[in-house]
């Protein structure tokens, strides 16, 4: 027996000891009602056929670009006003959609569509070119001519007959077969860091003038149709029935990013990312995949530039990625590659192109929303725990706090606070009255936060599922019964949050939460959860969904199934109190959530492995546009030792979500339950959060304006510095920080990789400088932190208010620096003025100054040693 055998066979104990409980019979049942609805209500997919667009046949312009067709397809090519490329195969538009603010961005009406030379098509604007070949390739190209993406001909597997299928040289040497012919879903593929890469991306044919000229793009060892499923796969946004396939290649030394929240990362090395939201049960580390946010979002950085492509469809697929290879000496360069297959829905997709992660992330931010800024508390710490077991210890663990002089902003109610786990209820027994707990709590400057579940217990004398069983809002299956499932309140149904109707009405039962004094909620189980005995733990896939008035199933609905529950309960909040900006983070979600919240990393294992997956979410989702997120400091199961939880509560401190959280059967969170040493240095940890507030409240404005994320990968500023590009273990918050966690065991000292430019040691004062790795102390009682040279970093000062320190710039024109400071104003809606200060070093002497001219206004206090005129470098590094 090796240790897989070993753990499949503790996980099949684990089983049967559930399945002989009352909880663990109900998931079974549920198991065979989602197989026995799928077989019902999904029609089987049966014979297939192949397409490719074909050869190009000619072009409409429209304002923004065109619509090239081919001899079996049609492409559509618009440039916005941003700078943001559409492109839609069979007639597909960029709405409607659950990721865009609002309506579609204009079209640029600068960008013309000519014919390009070798019988294709061009689209050209100011910001960006886009090559159409004449059999579908697609070239997403600089304004200078720079190749930053290549899309090669989409390839359809479609029901004979269908739209496309039976046109003009349709299946003409492509062949037809079963739904094995066709790319499978990559369920059962081994995600990263499993020890497969998975499918391998096949090179372009040699031969033809372009890629994949005259034949569909070959796939080397197709996969088949995920087995278990059963049912095809039937039409879905747009009346789209094919699963499909596109194959891209990008430049050798691009490095790819995003996909949501991955444990592998954030740099993403080759292998299969599946797009399907998903419960991993229990709990995960590095290379268990997916995991409960998943986005079609990627970030591709290289030597030539940045870009973002978003593929906009929710269907389940896969997204298998392969690092290039430069080639020595004079030998050809591999490119990267990108192989996207989706089982349905349409193939629609979106690029925004950069010189800067920046720049790039502000265009996604105009497309998708700003991020909602949490209010000012909601930056402090947070404390949670499954299995608080009444208002008494609720009440013990805030006066440990309060007695110990430890900040505490927030603390969370899991699902033990309700009556028999059923959500917008309170089991008056143990907290006979929550409203004067929470004013009781709030007087000591603590607010109370709320776990939401989606799923509502089934059950007579329920008023939650009585009344909306009477507005019929719950997701119906084919047969137009009501689909039940198994969460820990029992047997439950699940609101269609795709259905305006329902969102409206869940909106309003947030009036409950409201009155019983809690100031925020957190969303769990809504990828949507239901246990199962075998198969998958969520909703049938043949379950009925409004979808916006089109109608569909949840093969389309599930991965926005979290964020249209965001959306019903932020809209119900603002609804309910209309001049405070609502807290709300979710633990599921898709493209476009950061409008309604953030996230936070779920159930991540207790372990130092647990601790490096936290810190690649975190970085993972700010580079997919969810800015505001962190981990269960401490991990989520098991007992950390004290090393390891401190180390976790270090990270923490600099982290956007700064929240401990454990499971039930887990160990304690609080700090002093780690000894006294663990207890002083946590200690340091929480003083030094509450000393950074104006700057976190600074970047959570910063956000929403631009996009960037509070937490940015350490090549934020330099991307074509390829040494940083691989750094996963450091991070910069904000534009002046680089915080350099400690992620081993046994750690007192660790090398840091520095961007080019002057920094400072936080706790010294000593100055280093990059491009280079310095190699610095790390002792238990912190962590590395530095400071940029000439940036300005609000903080709180002694006395109360604000001050600004001011980090030594470097000597000349060049070592100038910047800072900005968002002047508070509430909780409100009311937006706050950004205040931009510059730094000069001049004659020895360092100056600040306000942008616009004006009294600076504030204390400063001048940090840093002064670099010497003799060697303005500072010490070398390697």
């Amino acid at each position: 027996m090796d240790a897989r055998d070993l753990v499949r066979s503790e996980k099949l104990v684990r089983s049967v000891r559930v399945l002989c409980t009352a909880q663990g019979l109900r998931s079974l049942r549920s198991a065979w009602r989602r197989r026995r609805s799928d077989a019902a209500g999904l029609p089987r997919r049966g014979t297939e056929l192949a397409r490719v667009p074909g050869a190009v046949q000619g072009a409409e312009p429209e304002p923004g670009g065109g619509v090239v067709r081919f001899a079996r397809s049609s492409l559509r090519v618009r440039v916005t006003t941003g700078g943001a490329v559409f492109c839609g195969w069979d007639g597909a538009e960029p709405e409607p959609s659950y990721a865009l603010d609002g309506p579609c961005p204009e079209a640029d009406e600068r960008a013309a569509l000519e014919p390009d030379t070798d019988g294709g098509w061009r689209v050209v604007s100011e910001r960006v070119t886009v090559m159409v070949g004449r059999t579908g390739t697609v070239e997403v190209r600089t304004p200078g001519g720079v190749v930053l993406r290549r899309d090669l001909p989409p390839r359809w597997w479609e029901p004979a007959g269908a739209r496309g299928s039976a046109g003009p040289g349709a299946g003409s040497g492509l062949g037809s077969g079963s739904a094995e012919s066709g790319p499978g879903t990559g369920s059962t593929a081994p995600g990263p860091g499993t020890g497969s890469t998975g499918p391998r991306l096949a090179e372009p044919g040699a031969g033809s003038s372009e890629p994949g000229a005259g034949a569909a793009p070959e796939l080397a060892e197709p996969g088949p149709a995920e087995p278990g499923l059963g049912p095809g796969l039937g039409p879905g946004l747009g009346g789209e029935g094919a699963r499909w396939l596109q194959l891209s290649e990008v430049a050798a030394d691009a490095r790819f990013f995003g996909l949501g929240g991955r444990a592998s990362g954030p740099r993403l090395r080759d292998g299969v990312y599946r797009l399907w939201n998903t419960d991993p049960g229990g709990s995960f580390e590095p290379g268990d995949d997916p995991l409960y946010l998943t986005m079609p979002v990627q970030l591709v950085v290289a030597d030539a530039g940045t870009h973002l492509v978003f593929h906009d469809n929710s269907w389940d697929g896969t997204v298998t990625l392969r690092e290039g290879e430069e080639g020595a000496g004079s030998g050809h360069d591999r490119p990267g590659g990108c192989r996207t297959r989706l089982e349905g829905g349409p193939l629609r997709y979106w690029v925004i192109v950069g010189t800067t992660p920046a720049r790039v992330l502000n265009g996604w931010t105009a497309l998708t929303g700003a991020p909602a800024v949490p209010p000012r508390w909601a930056l402090g710490h947070h404390h949670a725990r499954w299995g608080f077991h009444d208002a008494a210890e609720v009440r013990r663990v805030v006066a440990g706090y309060r007695e110990r002089d430890l900040p505490l902003s927030a603390l969370h109610l899991d699902i033990d606070h309700l009556a028999g786990h059923r959500v917008f209820t309170v089991d008056g027994t143990r907290f006979p009255d929550l409203p004067g707990l929470a004013a009781e709590l709030l007087e000591d400057g603590v607010r109370l936060v709320s776990i939401v579940d989606p799923a509502v217990k089934a059950e007579p004398g329920n008023t939650v599922y009585e009344s909306g069983a009477a507005d019929d809002v719950f997701v119906r299956d084919a047969r137009g019964r009501e689909v039940r499932g198994v969460v820990w309140a029992g047997e439950s149904a699940f609101p269609d949050f795709t259905d305006p109707r329902v969102r409206k009405w869940w909106g309003g039962l947030y009036a409950e939460r409201l009155a019983q004094g809690f100031s925020g909620v957190w969303h769990d189980m809504n990828e949507p959860v239901s246990f199962a005995a075998f198969g998958e733990t969520t909703l049938p896939r043949s379950a009925r969904h409004a979808l916006e008035g089109r109608g569909g199933d949840h093969r389309e609905a599930h991965n926005v199934y979290g964020l249209a529950m965001a959306r019903a309960g932020y809209e119900g909040l603002c609804e309910l109190r209309p001049d405070e900006r609502p807290f709300l983070f979710s633990r599921s979600g898709w493209a476009g959530l950061q409008r309604y919240g953030g996230s936070w990393s779920g159930d991540v294992a207790t372990g130092w492995a647990g601790l490096r997956a936290s810190l690649s979410l975190v970085i993972g989702l700010g580079l997919s546009g969810v800015p505001y997120s962190g981990p269960d400091i401490g991990g989520f199961t098991g007992s950390p030792s004290p090393e390891l939880y401190l180390r976790w509560f270090q990270l923490g401190a600099y982290l956007p979500l700064f929240r401990t959280h454990s499971a039930i059967s887990a160990g304690r969170r609080e700090p002093w339950e780690f000894g006294s040493r663990v207890l002083e240095h946590a200690a340091a940890a929480l003083r030094e959060r509450q000393r950074l507030l104006p700057y976190f409240t600074t970047l959570a404005q910063l956000a929403a304006r631009t996009g960037a994320p509070y937490v940015r990968p350490v090549w934020w500023r330099t991307p074509k510095d390829r040494a940083l590009r691989d750094c996963e273990d450091a991070f910069l918050l904000g534009d002046a920080l680089l915080v350099a966690p400690v992620l081993e065991e046994g750690a007192r000292r660790r090398p840091v990789r520095l961007p080019r430019g002057r920094w400072y040691d936080t706790v010294t004062g000593r100055a280093y400088h990059g491009p280079g790795q310095v190699v610095l102390d790390a002792p238990l009682s912190g962590i590395p932190v530095l400071a940029r040279a000439g940036s300005v970093v609000p903080v709180a000062a002694p006395g109360g208010g604000v001050e600004l320190e001011v980090w030594t710039p470097s000597q000349g024109r060049k070592g100038a620096g910047a800072g900005t400071l968002a002047v508070d104003k509430g909780d409100g809606w009311e937006k706050p003025e950004l205040l931009r200060f510059a730094t000069r070093l001049r004659d020895g002497e360092v100056t600040i100054e306000l942008e616009g001219g004006g009294e600076v206004g504030y204390p400063i206090r001048v940090r840093g040693e002064a670099p010497p005129s003799e060697d303005r470098r500072g010490p070398r590094t390697s």
